[in-house]
């Protein structure tokens, strides 16, 4: 049965559309069918962050009854399959957004798991996103306006009745004047189910258009990333620990 998971934040900027993608990533490490799908029509970023600005067929082809769903599916290098959205302004402006959830249900049955990276927000586009999901998780940041947002986000799913997995809490650089995570768990009273470190890998990954989940797979990141993975699939994950210098030592002499 497939399982669609839409990833929503209250706001832009916090690195909701870098979350789905090394989620997606993550997930077909473990041997799960992955599509993930760019909800976000009017200002999409799904395709930038992996490489496929010019695919020719994209959601906007499919919501205008140009294209079927299937034609939209680019295979990925990393094994993730993903439906791109229209970075042309011109595809923007006659989109039928009635039709969004019905072309997602057309999923069913073509993969494990769908993830749909929602806009931010709570426009049309995410309270589609939200209509259509079986589970949601939410992203933010460790700052008070990120989490506020993220409660509004919440507020809404829970009026819907979609169920939440939890929130990601991105990018944090254990700094004194952000909110900790008891503190973000005690505001949005529901479970935390990742924190994501501030890491250079993240926006170098980004630059050369690869998750960082490969670019650089025992980053910090990454490792969250991974451990988020296994989670929502409901799977134990131990990280790898590093040799010590020691080990290395050893196995290069034998």
């Amino acid at each position: 049965m497939t399982r669609i998971i839409s990833v929503l934040s209250g706001k832009g900027g916090v690195g909701k559309t870098t979350v789905a993608s090394n989620l997606g990533a993550a997930l077909v490490k473990k041997g799960k069918d992955t599509i993930i799908l760019d909800g976000n029509v009017t200002t999409p970023n799904l395709s930038l962050h992996l490489g496929i600005p010019l695919y020719p067929v994209t959601l906007h082809d499919v919501l205008n009854k140009k294209a079927p769903i299937e034609s939209a599916i680019y295979h990925h290098e990393s094994g993730l399959k993903v439906i791109p959205a229209s970075l042309s302004y011109e595809a923007v402006k006659d989109i039928d957004m009635e039709r969004f959830q019905t072309v997602i249900l057309k999923l069913l049955g073509k993969a494990d798991i769908v993830i749909v990276d929602s806009a931010a927000g709570l426009g049309k586009e995410a309270m589609s996103a939200i209509n259509v999901a079986d589970d949601l998780i939410i992203v933010t940041n460790p700052d008070l306006p990120s989490v506020t947002d993220a409660l509004r986000t919440i507020k809404i799913a829970e009026e819907k009745g979609t169920k939440i997995l939890g929130v990601v809490v991105n990018r944090i650089k254990g700094l004194r004047h952000e909110l900790s995570l008891n503190e973000i768990k005690s505001i949005l009273e529901i479970p935390i189910i990742a924190a994501i470190p501030e890491d250079l890998a993240v926006p170098r990954s980004i630059a050369k258009r690869i998750p960082v989940v490969h670019h650089k797979p025992n980053s910090r990141a990454s490792i969250e990333f991974h451990r988020l993975a296994a989670r929502i699939v409901g799977e134990p994950w131990l990280a790898v620990k590093k040799k010590s210098w020691v080990d290395r030592l050893f196995f290069w002499l034998t």
